[in-house]
């Protein structure tokens, strides 16, 4: 393809895209749904032609009956595939992130106000070329959910690509399409690495001194008895033992319980140097992931900015898309 050819076709894209409006529903409508014959339906028009050039020179009735009765069979087939297609109504969860090389999942939820609708297929329309279509059918004056899997090649916030929805019900003679352009977006982030090294050393030595370190009367592991001081939470005495201490003018037992210092873990775009951006990215990625599945607080420090310490799916996902956003 020359270089002016694809200028072109990328100016033919614009303008069509430009067309189409950008929203999480679809509605199929007389407006938006095209139709064209099939190879096969090609074919079929072509045999139509030869049957009735046979017809007019041999003067065949049951020809012309033959070619005229095909003919009204095509007509009525353009007529369903059309109306197969049009007037059904489409809306799509938004998917949720997925790591660069995975697959995501486009959610899409059809709904038939009308007769049942069959073979209806869906792609998605990716620089590579559609790929391969996912089918369902839809009930009369009912619901069908319909899954389609696309790749995530690159990290970042990325635009779902153009859906295509097409049948070619009854006959196969006529292709009909709409085309869809969803305003939802896909977070890809980074790929972890496979085998991480340990936390960085500012961490393990705070792990250290965490691990020597521990607080009384706010953790769950039991370490012994003590006298009881003021303050002291009724939940923590033990009232058989202080019964005894009582009858003889001795102090309430309390139970004392102990838990290591809760110690923060900072995630250091700096803890990651002699790496390429995007192997650095993939080690803090993994390293998000392997705190958060073990229950330490962490922090992100990147390229200036800062996530404070902290747990939870918010902060995971805050934490992962300023890593699949990062721009070096």
């Amino acid at each position: 393809m020359t270089l002016g050819t694809a200028a072109l076709r990328r100016r033919w894209q614009a303008w069509w895209q430009g067309r189409q409006p950008v929203a999480d529903t679809h509605q199929t409508t007389q407006r938006n749904v095209y139709i064209v014959p099939t190879w096969a339906g090609v074919a079929f028009c072509c045999t139509l032609g030869v049957l009735l050039l046979a017809s007019i020179n041999e003067q065949i009735s049951l020809g012309y009956a033959l070619t005229f009765a095909l003919t009204g069979a095509g007509l009525a087939s353009m007529h369903t595939t059309h109306g197969n297609l049009r007037g059904l109504q489409m809306d799509l969860k938004a998917p949720d992130g997925v790591h660069a090389g995975d697959d995501y999942t486009l959610e899409l939820r059809l709904h038939n106000p009308g007769r049942a609708r069959f073979g209806i297929a869906v792609s998605a329309q990716l620089d590579s070329g559609a790929t391969e279509p996912a089918w369902v059918d839809v009930p009369a004056l009912g619901h069908a959910v319909l899954q389609l899997r696309l790749p995530a090649a690159r990290r970042g916030l990325h635009a779902l690509p153009r859906l295509i929805i097409t049948t070619r019900f009854p006959l196969g003679f006529f292709r009909a399409w709409s085309y869809w352009r969803p305003a939802s977006q896909v977070w890809v982030y980074p790929q972890p690495e496979a085998a991480p090294p340990a936390f960085p050393a500012q961490a393990e030595a705070g792990q250290a001194d965490a691990a020597s370190t521990r607080q009384s009367a706010s953790g769950t592991d039991f370490s012994g008895v003590r006298t009881y001081r003021r303050g002291d939470s009724v939940k923590q005495i033990l009232w058989r033992k202080s019964a005894l201490a009582l009858d003889q003018g001795l102090p309430l037992w309390v139970r004392e319980t102990e838990a290591p210092l809760a110690r923060d873990l900072w995630l250091d775009w700096r803890d990651t140097q002699g790496r390429d951006v995007e192997a650095r990215l993939s080690r803090l990625t993994a390293w998000v992931l392997t705190a958060e599945r073990l229950g330490q607080p962490y922090g992100l420090r990147l390229a200036g900015r800062e996530w404070p310490p902290s747990l939870g799916a918010a902060h995971r996902l805050n934490c992962l898309q300023a890593l699949a956003g990062f721009a070096a």
